[in-house]
Order: C-alpha cells, then sequence, then structure tokens
C-alpha cells in the first residue's frame, strides 16, 4: 500500500539517521581521545598503518603480495590496508559505508557533491583540510582546478584525486583513414561536421557495398544527453551552465540547445546517427566502434588509442583521430574538464597527528618517484623506455600494474601519462594526442557550477532532468515537435521549484567567487 511504504520509508529514513549521528558523536570522542580506529596511539617508529576504500578499474584487484603493494610500502614506510571495489558497485558500497559510520581512514568519494556526502561533511565526519593540505607541495602542485572543483562551500574535506584539465571532455572523435579514403578535410564546424557524417553514411567508406557505417555512433543517459552532450555545449558556447555577466543561467534555458535537437533531429531523420541510440549501452557502443561500424563519436581523446587496439586487428590502417575543438556560433569551444575524479576524505575518527602523517603519505605518493611505480611499475621490469616513451612488459600485465589500479591511489600530474597514453599506443599517435592535448589548453571552457550545491537541485532536479531527458530524446526521434521543447522551457520558467533552484545555484556561485 502506497501509505505503509511511506511509513516503511520513514523508519528507515529515521533509523539511518539516528545510527549516523551516533556513528558521528563516536566519531568526534574518539578524536578527543586522541586515539586512532583501533583505540592505540600510532607509534611513529613502525609502518604507518593506513585503511583505504578505493576503486580499481583493471579486470582484478590486485593480493597483497602484489610487487608493487610491497614496493609502495617500503618506499612510503607505511602498511597499507586496501578494500577495492568494482566501479560497477563502488558507490553502493561507498554510500553504505558512509551510512554505517565504521569508516576507513581514507575513504574515496567519487562524487564530493552528493547529497549524503555534503550532510556528512556538515556534521562533522571528516577532517577540514582547507588550512592544512596547503603545507604539502607535492599534493598542491596539482592543477589549481584539481582543488577549487572539490570545494564544498569553499571547504576543503578531502585529498584531491586529481586529473588534467583537458583530454577527458568528450568532443568527436573521427574517422581519419576514411576522410582520407573520401577526400574529406578534418572538420572543424559543426557544418563541417554534418557533412562528413553524411559522407560516412551515404558513400561506403568501409568498401564493403553496405549501408553500415552511420555517421555518428552516440548514446544518451535517463538523465542527460550523454555522448550527444557536445553539440549542445558547442551551440551555446558553454560548458552545461552559461556564465551571463553576474550570474549563471542553466543550459535548458539557453537557445542553443534548441539548436542542437534541431540538428541532432535533422541528422537522425537523414540516417546519420545510430538508430538504437536511445537504448543503446556503453559496451555495445564500444564494440561497434571496435568493429569499423562508426565514422565519428565523442569521447576521451584516449579513447582513439583504446578502440583502434581492436580494430587494427581487422582493419590494420583505421584511425581514429580526436578533434582539437568544434567551432560554433561564439567560437573554437571544447569543454574544460573539473581537474579531480573525486577526492580521498580523511574519517575524524582518525587523531589529528596521524591525519598529518596520511597527508605526508599522499604527498610522498604525488613525488615522480612513487607516483611513477604505482602507474607504471618498476623500470626494467614492468617497463623499459623506447624513443621517450614507457613500453609496458609482460610481468607488468602479470602484475597488475597500470593506472587503473594503483595509479587510482597515487596518481600522476602527467597530463600525458593521463590523457594521451595508454598500453601499446604507436608513438606517432601518442605525439598526436599530447598536440591534441596542448591545443584543447588555448579553446577550453570550464563548467561554471561544477562544484555548487543547491538543497532544492538535490530533491527537486533528478526528475526534471529525466523529463527534459526524454523531451529530448523525443524531439531527437520525430515524435514530439520542437515545439514541445519551447513549451517545456515555459513550463520550467514558471516554475517555483525550478526558480528557487537557479536562486540558490546563483548565490552559491557569487559566494564561491566572493561576492
Amino acid at each position: 500500500m502506497p501509505g505503509k511504504e511511506r511509513g516503511r520509508k520513514g523508519v528507515k529514513a529515521l533509523l539511518v539517521l539516528v545510527c549516523f549521528t551516533a556513528s558521528v558523536l563516536s566519531a568526534c570522542t574518539s578524536n578527543e581521545n586522541g586515539m586512532n580506529k583501533g583505540g592505540k596511539e600510532q607509534n611513529p617508529d613502525k609502518p604507518l598503518e593506513v585503511s583505504i576504500m578505493t576503486t580499481f578499474r583493471g579486470a582484478e584487484p590486485p593480493l597483497k603480495d602484489n610487487p608493487i603493494w610491497i614496493e609502495l610500502e617500503n618506499k612510503l614506510n607505511v602498511k597499507l590496508n586496501i578494500t577495492w571495489y568494482s566501479p560497477n558497485n563502488y558507490l553502493d558500497k561507498m554510500n553504505v559505508t558512509l551510512a554505517s559510520g565504521d569508516l576507513p581512514d581514507l575513504l574515496l568519494i567519487e562524487n564530493p557533491f552528493a547529497p549524503n556526502v555534503v550532510s556528512a561533511v556538515k556534521q562533522g565526519v571528516f577532517w577540514d583540510l582547507t588550512d592544512i593540505v596547503t603545507h604539502y607541495p607535492n599534493l598542491m602542485a596539482a592543477p589549481k582546478d584539481s582543488w577549487e572543483n572539490i570545494k564544498i562551500e569553499n571547504k576543503i574535506y578531502g585529498i584531491t584525486r586529481a586529473r588534467p584539465t583537458v583530454g577527458q571532455y568528450g568532443i568527436p572523435i573521427v574517422r581519419k583513414d576514411w576522410l582520407d579514403k573520401l577526400n574529406l578535410e578534418v572538420p572543424e564546424t559543426m557544418d563541417d561536421l554534418y557533412q562528413v557524417m553524411k559522407a560516412f553514411t551515404e558513400q561506403d567508406p568501409d568498401g564493403n557495398g553496405l549501408r553500415d557505417t552511420p555517421g555518428f555512433v552516440g548514446m544518451v543517459e535517463a538523465d542527460n544527453m550523454g555522448y550527444f552532450t557536445w553539440a549542445r555545449d558547442v551551440f551555446n558556447h558553454a560548458n552545461g551552465w552559461k556564465v551571463d555577466g553576474d550570474q549563471i543561467i542553466h543550459p535548458d534555458l539557453l537557445p542553443g540547445t534548441r539548436e542542437a535537437l534541431l540538428w541532432w533531429n535533422k541528422a537522425y531523420t537523414e540516417g546519420l546517427v545510430n538508430p538504437d541510440f536511445a537504448v543503446m549501452k556503453l559496451s555495445r557502443m564500444k564494440d561497434q566502434l571496435k568493429a569499423g561500424k562508426g565514422g565519428v563519436f565523442s569521447s576521451a581523446v584516449i579513447q582513439d588509442w583504446i578502440l583502434l587496439r581492436d580494430l587494427r586487428k581487422v582493419e590494420p590502417k583505421a584511425d581514429y583521430c580526436p578533434l582539437n575543438y568544434v567551432q560554433g556560433p561564439g567560437g573554437r569551444f571544447v569543454g574544460r574538464d573539473t581537474g579531480h575524479f573525486g577526492m580521498y576524505a580523511i574519517s575524524k575518527r582518525v587523531p589529528e597527528s596521524k591525519m598529518k602523517q596520511i597527508l605526508s603519505m599522499m604527498d610522498k605518493g604525488a613525488t615522480d618517484e612513487i607516483a611513477n611505480i604505482a602507474n607504471f611499475g618498476m623500470e626494467g621490469i614492468h617497463y623499459n623506455v623506447v624513443n621517450g616513451m614507457k613500453v609496458s612488459t609482460e610481468q607488468a600485465v602479470k602484475d597488475n600494474v597500470s593506472l587503473e589500479v594503483f595509479g587510482q591511489v597515487f596518481t600522476t600530474n602527467d597530463k600525458y601519462a593521463l590523457r594521451a597514453f595508454a598500453t601499446g599506443i604507436p608513438k606517432d599517435l601518442y605525439e598526436r594526442n599530447k598536440l591534441t592535448l596542448d591545443e584543447r589548453e588555448k579553446y577550453s571552457v570550464a563548467n561554471p557550477a561544477a562544484n555548487l550545491i543547491s538543497e532544492t537541485g538535490d530533491k527537486y532536479m533528478p526528475e526534471v532532468n529525466k523529463r527534459s531527458q526524454d523531451l529530448k530524446t523525443k524531439i531527437i526521434m520525430g515524435t514530439e515537435p520542437i515545439e514541445a521543447w519551447d513549451q517545456f522551457v515555459q513550463k520550467l520558467k514558471a516554475d517555483a521549484n525550478f526558480q528557487k533552484y537557479i536562486q540558490e545555484m546563483n548565490e552559491a556561485y557569487k559566494k564561491s567567487r566572493g561576492k
């Protein structure tokens, strides 16, 4: 029964709140006594014991006898007790752990602005590192955006898991060998891209006599445009929200969003887009591109080689070329990345002295020496340097050495290593990717709402985003007219909750800029 269901949810929410609050009080008491989680002072003469909960993105997590694990412990004089989870279920595991209050010393939080994380921060679950972390120079060597964009109400509550500020935002990657075969130039504008997509669809670039090479291959999510987002941003010349004077404007209210829907509708109607984009899954999308059945897609720069590795086994001359930018009404555009993939928060159960030791460990972990071991292994064993490039050995595969495992904890600040390089990449593609990253630095546009919080938005916008995306998908497919979008936007402008959300976001924006 609906009434009973609401009652059960209310009881569950109350129990979680009571348990959560009790765990916070317990954490504060433990910290006041200067004890760690086990009730023992840390002996400075022994290796520092650190518990970490994080994710791995390789085939499997490493075991404790892994040579990289052992080498890191020796170099850092620590004992690492790491609980690894797959990215497929990490969010669920993190949420359960956070609600329980039974936290590790270091907890990876991929989204610092999730409502439960913000609530935990306000209840004092994590250390405020704002005035402390500045004393750790290797950590502070990360891009400024990496720190600014994890701030919660202008405070730092974790160690940024730093990432480069360019290279991840998805703008088109194009089959360069098909361009050459059809005597086409590398596209720069939206019109250029449309004509390239049309030629790839209609002119049989793979030469098999079939119309089986859609110009664009992509997918959408239930609540956003997914791999179609870049067109909206190009037309708006904005990375999501747009700065207009001293305020920011939601993307659904910008005229370029409407233009992008018309652009995609035309492409879909002419058969230039994979017809199953609305239900396409990421694994299926990648399989299609690995099979050479698509001319343009949007993704991170390094996906050019990751997808080519398989494709070149059957098409040795295939080439995916990432664009440096797309020229739109507002000029050359590419989205700027946030500079992070979450943060490692330190539990307030950890005494202040140990908290600073953990910061020292992570600071040393950010040096070139340690980051190199964590991400690439040991030279001569796990990789060799050939023509200025690290070439992985078979032992690296056996020992599970990659950026996707220990590189998730001790990251590197080398933007080329993180965004231009992948195992086995040919030198010419690596050098091209490096140039692409350098070019994107010139044109990248940041998202001004990246670290802003709105309580109204947390409650109200998830459902609005789903309704918005559902309508966008229908307009692209032609089952709803563009006028339906105009009506939707007008309703948003008249919606009191939406307007309150906009107001809160703008207030947060001004506060973040010191106004």
